[in-house]
């Protein structure tokens, strides 16, 4: 029986909690697929974010429902603290309270769907009861969202902020900011998607990982501040976000000057938070900050595939990987050009790191810590088993395109 004294619902066959249980793995991506499809907030949340901590408390959802509808257990304690505290920091990172509990009931009805889609005839008379359980499952979930979101606005409310996230909402969902918002309109923005590195403090055995992101994510904060004068727009976690800067220039009058004045300022940022940025930049007036948000985040996930390192990127500075690790025949084929080193993982890291070293066998054996001659050793089989040589020449840019092909498949 289900919580509510109603037959227990099958799917395919399957107890539905049995069902749900099992399908957990498979089902996560599409609910987290569906926030971003139908929530554009989230489809401008940074990439490790969604792999992350959406996905996980995506994953621990669907597990407790799975146990509500086994045993009749709604959450409760570790499980809701669990679910306040990802609201405190969505309410951290500046998304909107409404945007943070449709979620949920986008989430839900995802799952409900597969379920009605996967259900046969003869099961369909068993759906209302698991609608009726999932709102009651909701219930306690919701308010845990509110608490936790509401708690963080109470503690940091002002109004200033305040009218600075709605700006960005506005501009991240593609509508006009409100007539009310009483910030100055830029005639564009540099549009920054950051990747911020663990600080040395966050791996030092009995420190608290936790207190050492905040630390570091503080100083960010601090200095970012004090460099665009209070007018940055942000929503960072101290794994990265997204910045948009405010520039007077509009955005095709940008010189190489302004440019390295932002790399410049990114360096100030990296040396104040003790922590490598990696940075996608993209220059867009207002109406473009939304796919510029995409752009970025983006350019900075094909220049770290491509062994780039930290600091600022741009699509000029990556346009073949950028362009590699678009889908298509030929990124598949290109990607399948490593298939034989597919069982040789050692192989794959030498031959990544051989490009990050610019292709210096001196380097890449000291960044491996292994003797030079293993590197060459190994190059040798790389060529052996590829057919494609490292010494520099055609055979290296296929190997290279080959990797970045394989980076993004």
């Amino acid at each position: 029986m289900t919580p509510d004294n109603r037959p227990v619902p099958t799917v395919g066959g399957v107890a539905a909690d049995e069902w749900l249980a099992r399908s957990v793995p498979a089902l996560v991506p599409g609910v987290v697929a569906a926030l971003v499809d139908h929530l554009p907030v989230y489809a401008s949340l940074p990439p490790e974010e969604l792999r992350r901590d959406i996905t996980g408390v995506v994953r621990q959802s669907l597990r407790g429902f799975a146990r509500y509808l086994r045993e009749g257990v709604l959450p409760e304690g570790d499980d809701l603290l669990a679910l306040r505290e990802s609201a405190t920091r969505r309410a951290e990172e500046g998304l909107p309270l409404g945007t943070v509990v449709d979620a949920y009931f986008f989430g839900a009805q995802h799952v409900l769907d597969e379920v009605a889609r996967r259900a046969g005839p003869h099961e369909a008379a068993g759906l209302p009861g698991l609608c009726g359980a999932a709102f009651a499952y909701l219930r306690p979930v919701v308010g845990a969202v509110l608490t936790g979101y509401l708690h963080h606005a109470n503690a940091s409310g002002n109004t200033d902020r305040d009218a600075r996230q709605a700006l960005l909402a506005a501009l991240l969902d593609g509508r006009p900011p409100a007539d009310h918002t009483a910030i100055s309109r830029p005639a564009g923005y540099l549009v920054l998607s950051i990747g911020i590195a663990p600080h040395p403090d966050e791996t030092v055995s009995g420190v608290d990982p936790a207190v050492a992101a905040s630390r570091k994510l503080r100083r960010l904060r601090t200095e970012l501040h004090h460099l665009t004068r209070g007018r940055a727009l942000t929503r960072l976690s101290s794994t990265g976000g997204l910045v948009l800067v405010p520039i007077a220039t509009a955005p095709g009058g940008l010189t190489d000057d302004d440019w390295q004045h932002l790399r410049s300022d990114v360096d100030r940022l990296r040396r104040h938070c003790a922590a490598e940025l990696t940075v996608g930049a993209v220059a867009a007036d207002p109406p473009g900050v939304a796919a510029a948000a995409r752009l970025a985040a983006e350019v900075r996930e094909v220049a770290t595939a491509a062994g780039r390192g930290p600091g600022v990127h741009r699509l000029p500075d990556v346009l073949l990987e950028y362009q590699l690790s678009r889908p298509g025949p030929a990124r598949d084929q290109l990607a399948s050009l490593l298939d034989p080193l597919a069982g040789r993982p050692e192989l794959l890291d030498t031959l990544r790191t051989f490009f990050e070293c610019a292709l210096d066998r001196r380097r890449t054996g000291a960044a491996l810590c292994v003797h030079p001659n293993t590197v060459d050793y190994r190059l040798r089989k790389i060529t052996a088993l590829t057919g494609l040589d490292t010494v520099p020449g055609p055979g290296t840019a296929m190997l290279h395109a080959a990797l970045t092909a394989r980076a993004h498949g």
